[in-house]
């Protein structure tokens, strides 16, 4: 019966703590889709168009952004943070290196870009 308990309240738990992650999760998807979508700051949508997102105007000087869900998340950071590291000849502003995006953007822009299929 304790052992029973004990699952029980773990399942709980570990219940609890995904439903708060995926609310933060949430969150942060919706500040990353800011940051991409809005001219001042990230900027995004002047060179990309997005599979399955309707953007006002995009650009089309960047390949349209489509299968990132299945990237990893570093592989995506290290993307926006320097694409030279990748590719030496890449129009795409290294936005992190240059200080354009902090750490907390690139990271809001990162989990954007996960839910794009």
């Amino acid at each position: 019966m304790q052992k029973m308990k004990l699952f029980l309240a773990v399942t709980a738990t570990v219940g609890l703590l995904s439903v708060n992650a995926a609310a933060g999760n949430a969150d942060l998807v919706k500040e990353g889709e800011k940051i991409f979508n809005t001219k001042k700051i990230g900027n995004c949508l002047a060179c990309h168009a997005v599979n399955g997102k309707n953007i006002d105007n995009p650009g089309n000087l960047g390949p349209k952004l489509q299968g990132l869900a299945m990237w990893p998340e570093q592989a995506l950071y290290d993307k926006v943070y320097n694409p030279y590291t990748t590719n030496p000849i890449s129009a795409m502003p290294p936005f992190g290196l240059n200080g354009v995006l902090d750490d907390h953007q690139i990271k809001a822009v990162v989990a954007y870009l996960k839910t794009v299929k």
